[in-house]
């Protein structure tokens, strides 16, 4: 089996459902113009087509294939993650200028899916690049760290099987080998720090 099978169907999972989610807001829209006023029906629809399409963007770049050329733009990770933060916990400082290499984004993506397993009451995440090193950090009031799942991060062989609502943790660190890049991770009190 290729190995870039799995990527390839996120990526066709991703791109079959934009269209549609996207569709459905529009015809909430018009269902707003047409009333001309918003009920809470029609809000709660509203707010979970947003969250929906926001979710499915994230995925996309999480998840989906990723070539050596292809850039994401400043603009579209802020874009993606203050629409992800409206339906969430977590409240995200993008502040990696420039426009990156989507490598380079799916890696900060899947570190933000880590970071979000262990931080059940919410918190906030800043992403930097300094030279060439990244370094996203996570603090929360209440952090839950599960050191086998954190570790499998570094482990050079997956010994741990991972649920689906961790397949990032086994994800990550084929994409980092795949690239080059190594990953230091630190806890300290109410902080998490990645550095790739």
């Amino acid at each position: 089996m290729r190995d870039d099978l799995a990527t390839l169907v996120g990526s066709r999972i991703c791109h079959d459902l934009i269209s549609p989610i996207g569709a459905i807001g529009n015809g909430v829209e018009l269902l707003e113009l047409t009333s001309g006023t918003a009920s809470p029906e029609i809000s709660l629809i509203s707010d979970s087509v947003q969250n929906a399409n926001a979710r499915i963007r994230f995925f996309r770049i999480a998840f989906g294939a990723a070539k050596d050329d292809q850039i994401v733009s400043r603009k579209d990770v802020l874009s993606i993650l203050e629409a992800t933060a409206r339906g969430g916990r977590l409240t995200y400082y993008w502040q990696a200028e420039g426009n990156h290499t989507r490598t380079d984004v799916r890696i900060a993506f899947l570190l933000l899916l880590c970071f979000e397993t262990a931080m059940p009451i919410g918190g906030e995440v800043s992403v930097q690049q300094i030279a060439d090193q990244w370094v996203l950090t996570a603090r929360s009031e209440r952090l839950n760290i599960d050191p086998e799942l954190w570790g499998s991060l570094q482990a050079h062989e997956q010994l741990l099987t991972q649920t689906a609502a961790q397949v990032q943790f086994a994800l990550l660190p084929e994409v980092l080998h795949e690239n080059g890049r190594d990953l230091e991770i630190s806890f300290g009190d109410g902080n998490i720090v990645a550095r790739f």
